[in-house]
């Protein structure tokens, strides 16, 4: 992954989600009412949050924890809610500044109780000036990026991350590979970022052998399909 595909390839899904589709995002990520394809995504989502939030340890005081396309700030404000110390990122600045009057509004309700920290910044997921983490999760955000280039940006969360790394990927499959070549026949400007499919399970077994990540395991891994929502949790920890 070279750094200027990168950048083309982040300005790209940032265009998408901040202008193009914004208000639909803000919907689905909301509690309006939805209906059709958009109901089983966002219960997909909701399946998919409820698994990775599960797999971190429900007393998170203490955890600094990295929310990498973080979106409306959902799963942020839950780990808030355990304790948590959460940095959350996205490309979208409109999606960031939703994501704060959402929290503000959330937050609120935790008067009195013991919680953590929320921070929300719109950028780039790989800054190093993020700092140091315990945790790093990423939600439906190397879907949107060739399996060679998901591996590489894992490597670099995990240059900076102590115990674990959690995110999804779309795992490959002749629907998922059909609607990715009709998608191509689109202009550019007219269609959503792609969704790259990959083996989950091989890209995981390829990123935990490399030199450079010695000391880092796979973990749990978990497929959510509902409707037209497919995506496969993975769970990569330093022990």
């Amino acid at each position: 992954m070279t750094r200027a595909s990168y950048t083309q390839r982040i300005g790209e899904i940032e265009h998408y989600f901040d202008r193009t589709a914004l208000d639909a995002w803000k919907k689905l990520t909301g509690d309006q009412p939805v209906s059709g394809i958009r109901a089983t995504v966002r219960q997909g989502r909701e399946d998919m949050r409820s698994t990775l939030a599960s797999w971190l340890p429900q007393d998170l005081t203490g955890w600094r924890i990295l929310d990498a396309g973080c979106g409306s700030g959902v799963l942020s404000i839950e780990l808030v809610a355990r304790g948590a110390d959460v940095v959350g990122i996205d490309l979208s600045a409109q999606m960031v500044s939703f994501a704060r009057q959402r929290a503000a509004e959330q937050m609120s309700r935790l008067n009195g109780h013991p919680h953590g920290t929320v921070t929300f910044k719109s950028g780039d997921m790989l800054d190093p000036h993020l700092g140091q983490f315990d945790a790093v999760v990423a939600m439906d955000v190397l879907i949107h990026y060739a399996p060679e280039d998901a591996k590489k940006v894992l490597e670099q969360f995990a240059e900076r991350t102590s115990k674990s790394l959690l995110f999804t990927l779309a795992p490959s499959s002749h629907l998922l590979k059909a609607m990715l070549m009709i998608g191509k026949a689109f202009p550019r400007a007219d269609r959503a970022p792609a969704i790259y499919p990959a083996n989950p399970e091989r890209l995981v077994d390829q990123l935990v052998h490399q030199p450079h990540m010695a000391g880092w395991t796979s973990g749990r891994t978990h497929r959510i399909s509902v409707g037209f929502y497919t995506s496969q949790a993975m769970e990569v920890i330093r022990p």
